[in-house]
C-alpha cells in the first residue's frame, strides 16, 4: 500500500477585509494563483471574505488545491467557504493555528489585521525557537509593512532583536518573487510536524 505524498503547501495569513488599496486584492489573486500554478497546495484560514477570499478563489480558479481551517465559531457566522478542495472545522482559534502550521511546508503573510500579525509573529517566533525551520515571508504590498519593517528595525538598535531573527523573514512586494525566495529557502527545510507541544 503506497501513501499519497502531499505537494508542498503554502500557509497564508492575510485579511478578512479588502483594506483601502486595489493592489491588496491582485496581489492576494496573483499570489493564489501563483501557487496553484506551481503545483502547490494553498493552506489558509477557511474563510470566504476579504483578501481571504481571494486567494483562496485564485487558487482555485487554477486549478490548485486549498486546505482551509475555520473555527466553529466563525464557521456558525457563515463566512466559511464552502467550495474549497478540503475545509477543516475545529474547536478553537489555537487549534486553527496548530492544524495550518501541521499542514504547511512554508508561511506567508499578506496585508492584514490584528490575526494576521499575530499569526506571522507567532510562526516567527517558533522559527526563532527552533520549533520548525520552515520559510516565512513577508508581501509587502504598496508598502504596506514599512512602517512595521522600520519598527522591527528600531526593535534591533534597541537591543531587543538581533541580525540573525530579521533574516528569518523573506521580505519582497512582488508575488513571484517572494515565492521563489520562499522555493530557494525551503530546499534545507525539515518539517516539524507536531506543533501541540508549543
Amino acid at each position: 500500500m503506497t501513501t499519497a505524498i502531499r505537494p508542498f503547501s503554502v500557509c497564508v495569513y492575510c485579511g478578512s477585509r479588502h483594506g483601502d488599496d486595489p493592489a491588496f486584492t491582485e496581489a492576494s489573486r496573483t499570489l493564489g494563483r501563483s501557487i496553484a500554478e506551481r503545483g502547490w497546495r494553498l493552506v489558509y484560514g477557511g474563510g470566504r471574505v476579504g483578501l481571504m477570499g481571494e486567494v483562496a478563489d485564485a487558487a482555485l480558479a487554477a486549478g490548485g488545491s486549498v486546505l482551509g481551517v475555520i473555527p466553529q465559531r466563525l464557521e456558525a457566522r457563515e463566512v466559511g467557504h464552502t467550495g474549497l478542495t478540503e475545509l477543516v472545522v475545529v474547536p478553537t482559534m489555537h487549534a486553527r493555528k496548530q492544524a495550518m502550521a501541521e499542514a504547511a511546508d512554508a508561511f506567508i503573510a499578506l496585508p492584514g489585521g490584528l490575526g494576521t500579525l499575530e499569526e506571522l509573529f507567532e510562526v516567527w517566533t517558533w522559527r526563532h525557537l527552533g520549533y520548525h525551520d520552515q520559510p516565512i515571508g513577508l508581501l509587502n504590498v504598496s508598502g504596506f509593512y514599512d512602517l512595521l519593517l522600520g519598527f522591527l528595525q528600531q526593535t534591533e538598535a534597541s537591543g531587543f532583536v538581533d541580525a540573525g531573527q530579521q533574516a528569518l523573514l523573506q521580505v519582497q512586494a512582488d508575488p513571484q518573487a517572494l515565492l521563489n525566495r520562499i522555493a530557494a529557502a525551503s530546499v534545507n527545510s525539515t518539517r516539524r510536524e507536531d506543533f501541540s507541544r508549543i
